[in-house]
């Protein structure tokens, strides 16, 4: 069963930096592309960005340049390093492990990241 555990949200001033990680387990890590996803009251939920298991990655737009997602294949662990946060980045942000071959997908439970001053 594919469990997804996110942490390292909170609280941070606006131009602030959060880390957020990301532990998988049930899975085969390697064959797996992780994704990092938010949703803000209201809105839809957007895809942040992208990691393949070889480390190629993909960001929406409106994140470029500020976050950067990385995986430790060895640990089982996404992680997003967002840096020159705004208050628009408030939301859950939610980590989401994809089979590369099924497309099966499977979601954490979320973690709150809030951006205020």
């Amino acid at each position: 069963q594919v469990q997804l555990v996110e942490s390292g949200g909170g609280l941070v001033q606006p131009g602030g930096s959060l880390r957020l990680s990301c532990a998988a387990s049930g899975i085969i890590f390697s064959i797996y592309d992780m994704d990092w996803y938010r949703q803000a009251p209201g809105k839809e939920r957007e895809q942040v960005a992208n990691i393949t298991p070889g480390r190629s990655t993909n960001y929406g737009d409106s994140v470029k340049g500020r976050f950067t997602i990385s995986r430790d294949n060895a640990k089982k662990s996404v992680y997003l390093q967002m840096n020159s946060l705004k208050p628009e980045d408030t939301a859950v942000y939610y980590c989401s492990a994809i089979h590369r071959r099924t497309l099966r997908r499977s979601w954490g439970q979320g973690t709150q990241v809030t951006v205020s001053s």
